[in-house]
């Protein structure tokens, strides 16, 4: 009837059943079966979530280059219009100007795409 049990050999004392040993072995293989499950349910969730990183980056060069040219060509047509309009030599510095603001722009974005491609090194420059 107690052939179940096993002693221990200390003080006749009944030591773990083999129930007991069946059980805890099942428990460890759930366990490792559980943990397996998990990450290949965590590496799924993070491959399922799109990389925002990259597309809010380049949106981010996108506007600032474009306000970089921009402000380049406003800034020319303004003072070009301000320089004909104080001196009456319309339509002539507003022509210069405006090329001269359109050169500076796109010069501005060249400058601001080459920053953003370079790496600067830990530490700093």
């Amino acid at each position: 009837m107690n052939d179940r049990k096993t002693t221990d050999g200390q003080d006749g004392e009944p030591g773990p059943t083999t129930a007991d040993t069946e059980l805890s072995g099942r428990l460890r293989g759930l366990d490792a079966e559980l943990k397996r499950v998990r990450a290949e349910k965590e590496a799924e969730e993070k491959a399922s979530i799109p990389d925002r990183t990259s597309a809010t980056a380049g949106m981010t060069l996108a506007f600032r280059l474009g306000s970089e040219f921009v402000a380049g060509v406003l800034v020319g047509a303004g003072l070009g219009w301000a320089i004909d309009h104080l001196f009456g030599t319309a339509p002539w510095a507003m022509i210069v100007l405006l090329l001269l603001g359109f050169g500076a722009g796109v010069m501005n974005m060249m400058r601001a795409a080459g920053e953003t491609g370079k790496k600067t090194p830990p530490g700093g420059a």
